[in-house]
């Protein structure tokens, strides 16, 4: 095999095995919480040795930041392609709001660590905060002060703080599913959330009955 055959196997094997790590961590933390954890749990679930996370984390705590940011990573990758195309920034905010929605209800686990594990401390929050979830939040930011360019959406609301509301409603859906016992598709809060926060819930002057 070619020297750049190997090498890009070699690289491969690394990044699967990296995202394999991630995945079991992302089960463990759901099931028994990050400081319940050990990283040899993390370990005996991707089926490696427990000194083999440690060639690609530094610690426990690297690992959850990392789950962050690959998550993070694909919902801005696949955030920014799915409104390619959308000239309607309200349709924008609905297409951001279905897939944010959708990613955390295709996997409980998941929800459970982005909605209550990643909370567990403050200056945990303020580091992520500073990461990707400020690009993902300037997707919603861009969007809003778009429609405000446009004449669509309010301008005495700033795109930032517009930014912020959106997805702290989209963060409490998230949450109420997670400790609601009830079943249902998450993703079909979207529309209501983006209803609101374009319509809040004052009803129209002359609408009777809706």
């Amino acid at each position: 095999m070619p020297r750049t055959a190997r090498l890009q196997t070699a690289e491969h094997t690394e990044v699967d095995k990296r995202s394999k790590i991630l995945d079991a961590a992302t089960r463990v933390f759901a099931e028994r919480g990050f400081f319940g954890a050990q990283v040899a749990d993390i370990a005996r679930r991707a089926g490696i040795a427990a000194g083999t996370v440690y060639l690609y984390f530094r610690s426990k705590d690297d690992v959850l930041r990392s789950v962050f940011d690959r998550t993070m990573q694909e919902a801005i990758r696949e955030g920014r392609a799915a409104l390619q195309g959308i000239d309607d920034p309200a349709e924008r905010l609905r297409r951001i709001a279905r897939l944010h929605l959708d990613r955390l209800g295709r996997d409980r686990d998941l929800a459970i660590v982005f909605q209550v594990e990643l909370r567990q401390s403050t200056k945990f929050m303020a580091r992520l905060s500073t990461t990707q979830l400020r690009d993902y939040l300037g997707l919603i930011r861009d969007t809003i002060a778009d429609g405000q360019a446009r004449g669509a959406f309010r301008l005495r609301v700033p795109a930032t703080l517009g930014a912020k509301i959106f997805f702290g409603a989209l963060d409490e859906m998230a949450t109420n599913w997670i400790l609601s016992d009830r079943k249902y598709a998450l993703a079909d809060d979207a529309d209501a959330v983006v209803d609101v926060f374009l319509h809040g819930v004052v009803r129209p002057h002359g609408v009777v009955k809706e």
